[in-house]
């Protein structure tokens, strides 16, 4: 128990990194959701095939959004 506490006080680097890497989890889940989703969708009406991939290009787009904010909150605030 006492040799893992000292391990895990010697990390050194940036943890900024490690943030990072935790915050691209819900971003890349919900675009696995999005498509997964959307696939079905088409099976199911493709009639609709226009307005359903819109709004999966939409829903991509916010979700990389959150990812590339995630990638630079770690130099903005430097830590």
């Amino acid at each position: 128990m006492l040799q893992t506490l000292a391990a895990a006080a010697g990390v050194h680097g940036s943890l900024g990194s490690l943030g990072y890497g935790l915050a691209a989890i819900g971003p890349g889940v919900g675009v696995g959701i999005i498509f997964g989703n959307g696939t079905q969708a088409l099976a199911r009406q493709p009639e609709a095939a226009g307005l359903i991939r819109a709004n999966q290009i939409l829903g991509f787009a916010f979700c990389e959004a959150l990812a590339l904010i995630g990638l630079v909150m770690p130099f903005v605030y430097g830590t």
